[in-house]
């Protein structure tokens, strides 16, 4: 098998700083309201803290994952760093319906088995035998990339 890319999915700029930007933004504004005066309640300044803080971090999280790309090879689907996401072989269908509960420009694809949980926030997520691909990504690189794989499925099987 080759290790050749047949296809690949990335980020624009433009797309990543405005997803990353939107939950910075989000994170500090809750953590302005969270530490400004006048709250009644310490509860509820605790939990604007904690969960601007998780924004934050989420937004760091988007950062990192959103540097890199998925590439398709013959073996299947991988990150930028060699990573399986989802071996060709374990790839049942393609799932890129209206109302499939898929990520924001992307699809999903069901496995013939489950595989540990991942995520790589605004690129793609692994949850049992489902695999979506999508978020921040462009949708006609997206679309281009389903049908490659859709098209590998059907010459393979």
């Amino acid at each position: 098998m080759s290790d050749t890319p047949i296809a690949t999915l990335s980020v624009s700029p433009m797309r990543r700083w405005f997803g990353v930007g939107c939950l910075m933004l989000l994170g500090g504004l809750l953590l302005a309201v969270g530490l400004g005066r006048g709250h009644a309640a310490p509860g509820w300044q605790m939990f604007l803290i904690v969960f601007g803080l998780v924004c934050v971090m989420m937004g760091e999280f988007m950062r990192r994952a959103t540097a890199g790309r998925i590439e398709l090879t013959e073996d299947g689907l991988r990150d930028g760093d060699g990573n399986v996401i989802a071996a060709l072989n374990q790839i049942d269908k393609v799932s890129r319906g209206t109302f499939a509960a898929k990520p924001s420009n992307g699809f999903v694809l069901v496995l013939k088995q489950p595989m540990p949980r991942r995520w790589a926030p605004g690129m793609w997520w692994r949850l049992g035998n489902r695999v979506g691909v999508g978020g921040v990504t462009a949708p006609a690189q997206t679309r281009a990339l389903a049908e490659t794989i859709e098209a590998m499925l059907r010459a393979g099987g």
